[in-house]
């Protein structure tokens, strides 16, 4: 199924962005070689041999005329702007960064992020130091398409950054597993807590070290231990692998762990409480209890899909007898999101009082303090009190560690690609509006969307929309906790999926995409009823 979802979102992306440029060029949206009205203000007389010292006024009723787009104050592009005499009334200029929008789009497919070409025209003299005159701009087209270039290759680059970035990580915790796993720890550890693995993986023995990575990287994930949630999770999908008897083909195992990665129950959502103090919050730690009950819905319902899904039989005919076999959680499943999604549609409100969280805050940090340290301690001094070679062990885990954040880099690339195309070529705006309808019936803001489409596609990307939404309506805004509570309450599935199967190069992920889908749309909606229920 990726494989289907993926060349869509290519198709999409590259679609979008074709139609869009068409209906630019026919609406002649850059108004090419078109003269654009300005004034020209020299310091002094008009020099022929120092074109220089002067300043173009725009005018903004006349650039909101001329564009049909709107600017709400006059601009002065300053002494910045440089001319070269070409003649005696034409001049070729270069204008400022900060001017509106639709220059800046025609600047950054121009070769130059920050300015443009164009020719200044000098018409009349209005005064000892003023000109009438005008602007021609370089002549714009395929916008779209080249910014589908250039993210292309920007996120082909990011993807083999975030690869070689993951070596020293992997390499320092899957060295100390491996001591730990010679030292008969982490089967310990997973003997431990056998009730609920076994339930959870039943296909799993419950002594094998696939046991012990799963657990240690939910526990590194709860506390907001990415660093060391991401290499656990890794090597539990390499171990995970041994037990596949069909290579290349995803286990319900390996589906029903990767549910509750993308499900991304964290105690701290420390990247949104970090950028919510950054804005300026009253309390910052507020979404802590919002997050994780929806990361807790989204890990019930992406748990249940997992196991629901995985027992479903694909031969023809035998839809009837899945069902009849999976009535009750089929019932369970359906109710629980339509629970959630009346409660969110009755719009319910409620004067209960928000819980401060401060204590429980301190408490977490604390932990995740000093967890990396004490991990390292206790696994490397229990392998050497059992006479483990330690050192050696610890270098045979890294070189595992080096070979495996190699082998995920062509998935990464595969998967950043189509996101980038997909939201630079506006494939996401025709997407939002699309759901915007939807979006109003459960009451959740127009202006929250983008966040919630975009959390299961770039961990980067939300991070980005998150605080320019929370920077416009506020950190403690309706919106603005409503956009910190969604990115506390998911993962970023194509993200996982893409690095997690590709570390054991999985290529039929049977329904583990539907199940992130899932698990995130649950963890949406649960984040709008509980923002809705205390803040609404």
């Amino acid at each position: 199924m990726l494989n289907y979802v993926w060349i869509a979102i290519l198709f999409l992306g590259i679609g979008a962005a074709v139609t869009t440029d068409i209906i630019n060029t026919s609406s002649d949206k850059y108004r090419n070689n078109k003269e654009f009205p300005v004034e020209i203000i020299y310091k002094g007389e008009f020099d022929k041999k120092s074109p220089n010292n002067a300043v173009v006024n725009v005018r903004k009723e006349q650039f909101n005329k001329f564009y049909n787009e709107k600017i709400d104050k006059d601009l002065t592009l300053p002494t910045i702007v440089t001319f070269n005499q070409k003649n005696q009334s034409k001049y070729n200029v270069k204008l400022e960064k900060d001017s509106p929008k639709i220059w800046n789009d025609a600047a950054a497919v121009s070769g130059e992020k920050n300015d443009i070409s164009g020719n200044v025209i000098i018409k009349e003299k209005l005064n000892d130091s003023t000109y009438s005159g005008a602007i021609v701009l370089e002549e714009v087209s395929f916008v779209k398409m080249k910014e589908i270039t250039n993210s292309a290759l920007d996120y082909a680059a990011t993807a083999v950054n975030i690869s070689l970035g993951l070596i020293g990580i992997m390499a320092m915790w899957l060295g100390v597993m491996k001591v730990a796993e010679e030292a008969g720890l982490i089967r310990i550890i997973a003997k431990m807590l056998t009730p609920i693995t076994k339930r959870l993986f039943p296909d799993v023995p419950t002594d094998h070290p696939a046991m012990g990575s799963m657990i240690m990287n939910i526990s590194a994930n709860m506390l907001g231990l990415g660093n060391a949630a991401t290499p656990f999770g890794l090597k539990a999908m390499e171990e995970l692998d041994k037990l596949n008897p069909n290579k290349g083909t995803a286990t319900n195992a390996m589906v029903t762990f990767l549910a509750i990665n993308t499900a991304g129950m964290t105690l701290i959502p420390a990247s949104a409480i970090a950028i919510r103090s950054a804005l300026g919050s009253a309390d910052p730690a507020l979404i802590i209890g919002t997050s994780l009950f929806g990361s807790t819905c989204a890990t019930i319902v992406g748990l249940t899909a997992a196991k629901l899904l995985g027992g479903f039989n694909y031969e023809k005919g035998k839809f009837g007898a899945w069902v009849k076999n999976h009535i009750k959680g089929i019932f369970f499943f359906v109710a629980f999101l339509a629970i959630i999604s009346l409660l969110i549609i009755s719009g319910a409100t409620s004067s209960m009082k928000f819980i401060s969280a401060d204590t429980f805050k301190a408490i977490i940090q604390v932990f995740s303090t000093i967890a990396i340290p004490l991990l390292i301690v206790i696994f490397i001094g229990y392998g050497f009190l059992k006479k483990v070679k330690v050192y050696e062990q610890f270098v045979e885990g890294a070189k595992e560690g080096f070979n495996v954040a190699i082998r995920i880099i062509p998935y990464l690339v595969a998967m950043l690609v189509a996101i980038g195309v997909f939201r630079t070529g506006g494939a996401m705006e025709w997407l939002i509006w699309l759901l915007t309808p939807l979006t109003n019936l459960i009451g959740m803001p127009a202006e929250a969307l983008p966040m919630a489409l975009m959390r299961p596609l770039s961990g980067s990307g939300s991070l980005g929309i998150m605080s320019e939404i929370m920077k416009v309506h506020g950190p403690d805004s309706f919106i603005g906790i409503m956009v910190s509570t969604f990115y506390g309450s998911s993962e970023t599935t194509f993200y996982v999926l893409a690095v997690y199967f590709g570390s054991v190069n999985i290529k039929n992920t049977r329904h583990a995409l539907p199940v992130g889908l899932l698990a995130d749309l649950a963890g949406m909606l649960g984040a709008v009823f509980i923002v809705k229920l205390l803040f609404g």
